[in-house]
This record gives C-alpha cells, sequence and structure tokens, in this order.
C-alpha cells in the first residue's frame, strides 16, 4: 500500500473540502497521484447524488450580492436535505462564491455550466453531495440590472431579495436596503396592478363574488364590489402600493418620492428556502 504524507492529505482537503479519511483513503486507492484522487472524490460525489436524486432540498440558504457598481445583482438558493448543513459555514461560504460568480450569468443553466476553480458549478456541487452526503442543488437564481441595485438577506439566510431602481438617488442605499427588505417581509406577487397577471385578477374577482353570494348580496352588485375587493388586494399585493413596513401611514411609492420624484421601481426579486 503507497504511503502518503499528512501534507498531501491536507493539500487534497484543501481542493476538495472532503474530509480527512476520504483524502487518506482517495489518494492510497490513485496510489499518491493527486489528480487521481480527485477524480476518485468526484465520482464518489456522482454515485451519492445518483443515491439521493430523490430526496426533497428544503434546507440551505438564500443569498444575494451585488457588483461594485450595485448595477447587478444576483440572487440564489443554495438547497440542501437538513438544517445542519444550512447553517456550516463552509456551506454558507460555498454559496457566497456561487452567487458571486452568478454576476456573470444570465440564468441557472449558465451558472451551472460556469468555472468554479478547475471544475463547473454543477461538478462541485455533485462533489460536495458526496463530500458533504446530502443531495445539494441551486434551487433558484434571480438576476436584476438597473441604474442602482438594493439587496437584503434576512438573518439566518432564510430569504433574501433584490430590487432595481430607476436612478442612483441621494441616500439610495438606505432606500435599496429599505424596499428589498420590504419586499422580504411582504413578499409582494407583482410591481403594480398593472403588473398582476391576467388569470389572477380574473381568480380574485370570482372568489371576491362567490363570498358576495355567500353574504346574500343582490347578482347587479356584484361586479361593482368586486372591483372594490380587487382594489383592495392590489393594496395588499403590490409593491409600489402595499404599507411601507417602517412608517404604514404612507405606500412605498409614497417613501420612495420622499427621496426624488421621479425615483421609481424598475423590477424585484425575491428568493427563499422552501
Amino acid at each position: 500500500m503507497v504511503k502518503v504524507t499528512a501534507s498531501e492529505v491536507n493539500k487534497l482537503r484543501k481542493t476538495t473540502g472532503a474530509g480527512m479519511m476520504d483524502c487518506k483513503k482517495a489518494l492510497v486507492e490513485a496510489n499518491g497521484d493527486f489528480d487521481s484522487a480527485i477524480e476518485i472524490l468526484r465520482k464518489k460525489g456522482q454515485k451519492v447524488a445518483a443515491k439521493r436524486a430523490d430526496r426533497e432540498s428544503s434546507e440551505g440558504v438564500a443569498i444575494t450580492i451585488s457588483n461594485k457598481e450595485n448595477t447587478t445583482a444576483v440572487g440564489i438558493v443554495l438547497a440542501c436535505e437538513t438544517d445542519f448543513v444550512g447553517k456550516n459555514a463552509d456551506f454558507v461560504e460555498l454559496a457566497h462564491k456561487i452567487a458571486e460568480i452568478g454576476l456573470t450569468c444570465n440564468s441557472k443553466e449558465d451558472l451551472l455550466k460556469a468555472s468554479l476553480g478547475e471544475m463547473s458549478v454543477e461538478e462541485k456541487l455533485i462533489e460536495q453531495t458526496g463530500v458533504i452526503g446530502e443531495k445539494i442543488q441551486i434551487n433558484d437564481f434571480a438576476r436584476i440590472d438597473a441604474n442602482y441595485v438594493g439587496t437584503y438577506i434576512h438573518a439566518g439566510n432564510k430569504i433574501s431579495s433584490l430590487v432595481g431602481f430607476s436612478e442612483k438617488a441621494d441616500n439610495i442605499e438606505v432606500a435599496g436596503k429599505d424596499i428589498a427588505m420590504q419586499i422580504a417581509a411582504m413578499n409582494p406577487i407583482a410591481l403594480d396592478e398593472n403588473s398582476v397577471d391576467a388569470m389572477v385578477i380574473e381568480k380574485e374577482i370570482e372568489i371576491a363574488k362567490d363570498q358576495l353570494r355567500a353574504e346574500g348580496k343582490p347578482e347587479e352588485m356584484l361586479d361593482k364590489i368586486a372591483q372594490g375587493k380587487l382594489k383592495r388586494f392590489f393594496k395588499d399585493n403590490t409593491l409600489v402600493h402595499q404599507a411601507f413596513i417602517k412608517d404604514s401611514k404612507v405606500s412605498v411609492s409614497q417613501y420612495l418620492s420622499s427621496y426624488n420624484n421621479d425615483l421609481t421601481i424598475t423590477s424585484f426579486n425575491r428568493v427563499s428556502i422552501g
């Protein structure tokens, strides 16, 4: 049996993230060849990934990151099977590395193909599945490009959000964090009433009418009352019309106007665990 040194084992561990004993076994199996040992550990990850393909990845971390100019930001969910792994510092660090790579990508498919060290992100996830012993995958990916993008990660890394603005107004950093926090907390379904899917609107009107019929309201009054309920639905569920979480006396749009009357939100997104 070939003898391997502690320094060789440690080098392989730092390169792959695998445990000391797994690294030692891989080096012995590879007769001390470093590259072959890496390949052995990758194949182990592929086997574990195949066995756990049907497992549910409902834990993990939701991360957002922006470029230095705050003109591009991405949000990702790196998912795993247990909260124990999701809170692990190495796992969180891996999520941040992948999110940073995501700044150069336009989709989850692009991100999986992108390079992370000497392998692709997809290969790295398979490798780490073997190292950790849990199914690891990217469950969500979002990207926003704007004149300014604000981001927010909720405590515990379970929810994160990003929001694009039409311009970089004075103190936009504060507004960016506040609105991103609003998105994380209130989970709006659309930017405004014009952005709500027509099928959602139709469903809400039908729900309102069914409720009104159950209350005994006359059929000829249903349309008018349902439209009133729809306006309330827009107020509660569209971002610019929601009550601002830090001051419920004003809407999000009114809060933005305190910075600049011309400042508008161009897009937003929210990624979360589960």
